[in-house]
């Protein structure tokens, strides 16, 4: 499972009241050429958000914010590809995996690491990624835990991007900078798309792939 993330290149994340606005953002970031998107947990409408994007869109549709096994279990039924959470939770990677779903929880520390990989899990959440050192510190864990693979989350933007997934300890990069919340509070999908098309366009001048599915 873990190469489900392979070549996507960023992983909005999203939030939204409204599945209408949900929908919106997503098929504004497919036509800026994202290919995937974490619709988080974090509003009520969530779990119907992911079947909507699942259903309406080509995107690969992953569940963020889940903190619970009923919370997998919602998201599964739903259509999610995979499952992100703030923090390391034993029942919820045991569950999302039974579940047929990549787990791709938060760490922060060494021994999270290690605690993820007794789990069998090697593809993580590195969060909050500007306030633990960034790339450095990416690079300094890289080094001791080979294999593992990180998704930075948190200070993520069009000016480091491509620095991140220019490290190969990098599997994706992860953020909400191409879905502002005002933008899609407001179903304005034309600043979306331009927002996606420019982080795109930074990749590919950066000399890294644009965003493609691998699954």
């Amino acid at each position: 499972m873990t190469g489900v993330l392979d070549g996507v290149g960023i992983v909005p994340v999203l939030t939204a009241e409204t599945v209408s606005a949900a929908v919106t953002a997503g098929r504004a970031l497919q036509r800026g050429g994202i290919v995937c998107v974490e619709m988080t947990l974090r509003t009520p409408i969530g779990v119907e958000a992911i079947a909507a994007l699942s259903r309406e869109t080509d995107l690969l549709v992953g569940a963020g914010t889940v903190l619970s096994r009923r919370d997998v279990d919602a998201v599964a039924e739903a259509g999610a590809r995979f499952v992100v959470s703030p923090g390391l939770d034993p029942d919820v990677v045991a569950s999302t995996r039974s579940a047929g779903m990549l787990s791709l929880p938060g760490v922060a520390t060494a021994t999270e690491i290690q605690r993820a990989l007794s789990l069998g899990v090697d593809t993580l959440k590195f969060f909050p990624a500007d306030r633990l050192g960034g790339l450095d510190t990416i690079r300094a864990l890289a080094a001791p835990f080979v294999g593992v693979r990180f998704v930075p989350s948190g200070g993520v933007g069009d000016a480091n991007a491509a620095a991140y997934l220019s490290h190969p300890a990098i599997a994706a990069v992860s953020g909400s900078w191409v879905v502002p919340s005002g933008a899609v509070a407001a179903e304005d999908a034309e600043s979306v798309e331009r927002a996606s098309s420019v982080a795109v366009a930074a990749l590919v001048a950066s000399g890294i792939p644009a965003p493609r599915r691998g699954d």
